[in-house]
């Protein structure tokens, strides 16, 4: 995700700093490399010998005659991003003001000067956050390109973002963004239909591939909409779903406006008649009667004759030459882009193996669910830069 990425981590005076060391190590675990700059506040909660541990890199405590924040954040800099994590309400004060008392401060003016890209994640107590005129500075700061990760609002404080979210923004600063621009609808995980109130039907799936797909497509600059019956992720706009008619409810509609859907949800194939009441147990010959649920793909492109759909085709008999012969079936039956086809085998499992299956061509990826995604993201980019 951050692969040659060069990060300048500017790290300022919340107890929140503690968290950078685990934060650098994760920069780094996705490819990047990281070079710290701290406030005298920050050295007074997180020793700099910490950072230069997580780092492996000399850490900025001070700005000397060999103009550091120049060499970091200026016109051919060292950096590719500026991370300001945590930022206090101090620090995105000066920031909006172009004060430059500390050294990360010094390094938010150059970058913003320079046109480096800026994400920043605050920290403070919740009033503070609420102040008007902290909230005036985030704004301003906003208004000129800079990205901010929405802090976790818990217990009267606004806690830094999670590591997993401020990668991911840092990874959209940083990135090309082929998808700038456009919306994306992605589907994910299951859907399950109710029997009674209290017994359902539904499948394996658990919503990973789906949302390593949403992930990539937003890394890639895409405005993405997820739906599923899942949590709210920092990444996507969610619309929360339960049964396959309101999945395919939710996605006609969010794909009235949008440039492409993937359909990586398993989505239930029948449904039943629900009871009111609990069945018992204990019944012998209780039947239910199946009856199949409409295709979304088939729904949405009976709506959207020109919208670009990546589908995803699940089988079981684990031989490839009979996945590949299904999927170019589902793709050309539903006019899709291409179709991503793997063996039920993997279904909840961390690792995958699925085949990326176009007219004339039917490509391997193995590995990872964040690597599927990106796989994916990527292959629709290009798919998108053709039309």
């Amino acid at each position: 995700m951050l692969q040659g990425v060069n990060v300048v981590l500017g790290v300022s005076g919340s107890i929140a700093a503690v968290k950078t060391v685990e934060l650098a190590h994760e920069l780094r675990r996705r490819g990047a490399s990281v070079r710290a700059v701290m406030t005298d506040s920050a050295t007074g909660i997180v020793h700099p010998w910490s950072l230069a541990y997580a780092t492996d890199a000399d850490v900025v405590t001070e700005l000397t005659g060999a103009v550091e924040h120049v060499d970091l954040c200026g016109v051919d800099g060292w950096g590719d991003v500026l991370l300001l994590a945590p930022a206090t309400a101090n620090t995105v004060g000066k920031v909006a003001a172009a004060v430059d008392d500390t050294p990360v401060t010094t390094c938010a003016t150059t970058a913003l000067g320079a046109g480096l890209p800026v994400v920043v994640a605050p920290a403070m107590h919740e009033p503070m956050y609420d102040h008007p005129g902290v909230l005036d500075a985030i704004e301003r700061v906003e208004s000129w390109g800079v990205e901010f990760v929405d802090p976790r609002v818990e217990e009267g404080k606004a806690k830094i973002a999670t590591e997993a979210a401020i990668v991911t923004e840092v990874a959209r600063a940083a990135g090309d963004r082929p998808l700038a621009g456009r919306h994306v609808v992605v589907t994910a995980g299951a859907t399950t239909e109710s029997v009674d109130p209290v017994r359902t039907l539904s499948n394996r799936a658990s919503g990973r591939t789906g949302r390593a797909v949403a992930r990539a497509c937003y890394v890639d600059g895409a405005d993405v909409t997820l739906v599923h019956d899942g949590p709210d992720v920092p990444y996507a706009t969610v619309e929360r779903v339960e049964s396959a008619a309101e999945m395919t409810a939710a996605v006609t509609e969010a794909a009235e406006d949008a440039d492409a859907l993937v359909s990586a949800a398993a989505i239930s194939d029948y449904t039943v008649e629900r009871a009111d009441e609990k069945i018992r147990s204990g019944q012998s010959g209780l039947t239910l009667d199946l009856e199949p649920t409409p295709k979304l793909i088939d729904t949405v492109r009976e709506a959207r004759p020109d919208l670009t759909i990546v589908g995803f085709k699940v089988e079981s008999a684990g031989d490839d030459d009979a996945l590949v012969e299904r999927a170019r079936d589902l793709r050309e039956r539903a006019d899709l882009a291409f179709v991503v086809a793997n063996d039920a085998s993997v279904m909840g499992g961390d690792d995958t193996r699925a085949l990326v299956v176009r007219a004339d061509d039917a490509g391997e990826y193995a590995g990872d669910k964040a690597g599927l995604g990106r796989r994916v993201a990527a292959e629709l980019a290009t798919e998108l830069a053709e039309e």
